[in-house]
């Protein structure tokens, strides 16, 4: 059964029925996940229609919003009050809860993963209970529910912690895989949001800089080189090169040249150069790895695709950081992390052999002590997470507690707690 409720009262029923046909709940966001966190066989509760800005305060700047919004339609809103979120994930068409929920996370080693700019969140639990959480009032359930793998209940509300509005410059430029691993603590120092996206089967890199500006916006976005060469040609050569696998190094070192090899400058405020347009539908793992295993990992990584020659990789593998934190399921607990993405596309929807790849990255990322992204796909279970997570046991406590007949677990979440 499928419900868009437009209400509190209206969740509280159908929880009531879940209670009494003995039906499991989960709420749904945006949907963006590849994972299948947000999915089933029970009651989906879609929050979409519980998307309103409930209050702003300027004097604190702080947002409290329903838990169904969407961040592009928050953005606007925050606009209108000069107000800003310090960090955000690159796609905005997601639901405040189900960003906080899943861990999402940005770069920028002096900003934690984005439920770290939640100050109070209120939960609907299993019996129909509303818990106002924050740091002075239900503690514990806060420090657990900031990342909520949407097990614990409903979040009905949340108030978000705000910057004044603000306007960056993004600045990109070529560098090679060493170049970035020997120097990596400088470029940390010298852009508050640094990533950089390295091309495998190659020692190319682009390097990316965002930093506050008060230039005025500028943009150096091409239809002909974004969309006709970055997407159009790029998605059929992907398709070729999956009846001549041997072409994705040709591809992956073409398209840098192409695309990469030029200083690219644009300026806008901070939302609009945070979010970019996800164009291609592809296969995604995303591991949060301790900072100082960047180079390591990376460079293990490489070793593992030379070795390995029928093993291909799409660009690009991107790297980011982000500063540790206290939430009980955050992949950054207790550590300044290391973010590396890995991706296969699936050029005109076909899939692309990719297991391999994912082995390998997977064997890699947990030998260096890494924890998935909650909202990706992997292939960990509850004896993984207890080793990769201090607190789990805790967040299963407060888990069994606040749900204990499990009226908000599904197939995925089973894997993670049983």
């Amino acid at each position: 059964m499928y419900y868009q409720p437009t209400s509190v009262e209206e969740i509280k029923e159908v929880l009531a029925l879940a209670r009494q046909q003995n039906k499991r709940v989960k709420v749904v966001g945006g949907g963006h996940s590849p994972s299948d966190i947000a999915c089933t066989d029970g009651f989906m509760i879609h929050m979409g229609k519980m998307n309103r800005v409930l209050q702003v305060d300027t004097e604190k700047k702080q947002v409290t919003v329903e838990a169904g919004i969407l961040l592009a339609d928050l953005h606007p809103q925050l606009d209108k009050h000069g107000l800003a979120l310090s960090n955000l994930g690159a796609v905005s068409d997601v639901t405040a809860a189900g960003v906080i929920g899943s861990g999402t996370h940005n770069t920028g080693i002096k900003h934690g993963i984005l439920a770290t700019q939640v100050v109070a969140l209120t939960l609907l639990t299993a019996d129909g209970t509303i818990l106002e959480c924050s740091e002075s009032s239900n503690a514990e359930v806060f420090q657990a529910a900031r990342v909520h793998l949407g097990c614990l209940g409903v979040i009905l509300t949340i108030t978000l912690q705000c910057v004044p509005q603000f306007h960056l410059q993004e600045t990109s430029f070529p560098s090679t895989l060493k170049e970035v691993l020997d120097n990596l603590d400088s470029h940390l120092k010298k852009s508050e949001y640094f990533r950089f996206l390295w091309f495998p089967h190659s020692e190319n890199v682009s390097i990316i800089y965002q930093d506050h500006t008060n230039k005025p916006p500028s943009s150096s976005a091409n239809w002909f080189w974004d969309y006709a060469i970055g997407f159009y040609l790029l998605e059929f050569l992907l398709w070729i090169s999956t009846f001549l696998p041997g072409l994705v190094g040709w591809i992956n070192r073409f398209f840098f040249w192409l695309l990469f090899t030029g200083k690219k400058e644009n300026s806008n405020l901070s939302h609009k150069i945070f979010s970019y347009e996800c164009r291609f539908k592809q296969h995604v793992q995303d591991w949060a790895i301790p900072r100082e295993k960047t180079k390591e990992a990376l460079l293990e990584l490489k070793a593992m695709l030379e070795a390995n020659p029928k093993v291909v990789a799409h660009y690009p593998v991107e790297v980011r950081f982000t500063r540790g934190d206290d939430i009980l399921l955050s992949p950054c607990f207790q550590r300044d992390s290391c973010y590396m993405n890995i991706i296969m596309y699936r050029p005109y929807g076909k899939d692309v052999p990719r297991l391999d790849y994912w082995l390998a990255y997977e064997t890699i990322m947990k030998k260096v002590g890494g924890r998935p992204h909650w909202a990706k796909a992997h292939n960990c279970t509850r004896k993984d997470f207890e080793k990769m997570y201090p607190a789990f046991p805790k967040f299963c406590a407060i888990r069994e507690k606040l749900d204990p007949t499990g009226m908000f677990l599904n197939v995925y979440l089973e894997k993670v707690f049983y």
